[in-house]
């Protein structure tokens, strides 16, 4: 059973306690014993651990979204877009769906303790790297929903990335990832009958690479990606499972981009 199905049939064993625990409480309307559960003080997954892992994924994924969708001092319409699209490509059911959106909105409140949030977000995800990448490429991704990306959002994010032990030049490649892939996007839209092929710079930004780079380094930074977003591991990892379509939607496009690039070079 899934840790939704689990915390809807009552089973609180592994609940989270703590920021994200008390977020959570609120929007569901419970009154979590922070003694059913404990965050976790080693690297050693234990039974319970996966559906604590995801619980925690969930409620700091949406809660932060939202933070980030007010740090220019308003939420556009497109922001809200942003957080129901990611919504209807996980295919939540309506109550996961509100819980999802209450969450968001928790995210925009002046008090919402955002650093706290994030340490036991790191703590309780066992610093996982592939997690944590996961994580703020969704954070990005929803702050340009708007088109852009503001200063302030700018400076928020990196503030995330520091608190969660993200490296300044990880969140600068990430960041250019994230528009290579939003750029291609755009210019799918309206071409169904006649799709619009990617273009070289895009491909080798969502590559992270630079066009000088060699053929060897292309096929490791392209590998490198595909393992970092393989959904089957990201779940096994603490994905929540309702998010593995995000993840294929990104090695969909991680592919597309290598395939471009052997086409160019002939490879």
């Amino acid at each position: 059973m899934s840790w939704w199905g689990k915390l809807a049939g009552g089973a609180f064993g592994f609940m989270l306690g703590g920021p994200l625990g008390a977020l959570l409480g609120a929007v569901l309307g419970h009154n979590f014993d922070k003694g059913m559960s404990r965050l976790v003080e080693d690297q050693t997954l234990e039974p319970g651990d996966q559906e604590r892992i995801q619980m925690a994924f969930f409620t700091a994924t949406f809660s932060v979204m939202g933070h980030v969708a007010k740090a220019d001092g308003r939420v556009s319409r497109e922001e809200i877009a942003m957080a129901q699209s990611v919504m209807a490509q996980m295919e939540l059911k309506e109550d996961m769906r509100k819980t999802a959106r209450d969450l968001f909105n928790q995210g925009k409140q002046a008090d919402f303790p955002l650093d706290d949030v994030l340490k036991q977000f790191k703590k309780e995800s066992h610093r996982r790297v592939t997690l944590l990448r996961m994580f703020i490429e969704i954070q990005i991704q929803a702050a340009f929903a708007d088109g852009s990306l503001d200063d302030r959002e700018d400076q928020l994010l990196r503030h995330i990335c520091r608190q969660l032990g993200i490296a300044e030049f990880v969140y600068r490649q990430i960041r250019k990832m994230i528009e290579a892939e939003l750029h291609f996007r755009s210019q799918q839209q309206g071409r169904a009958a006649q799709p619009q092929a990617m273009s070289s710079d895009d491909a080798y930004a969502i590559l992270g690479v630079d066009s000088s780079a060699t053929d060897t380094e292309v096929k490791k930074a392209y590998r490198r990606l595909m393992s970092q977003h393989h959904p089957d591991k990201l779940v096994a990892k603490g994905l929540p499972e309702e998010m593995m379509k995000v993840a294929a939607e990104k090695t969909h496009e991680i592919k597309q981009a290598y395939e471009r690039i052997r086409e160019a070079r002939g490879i």
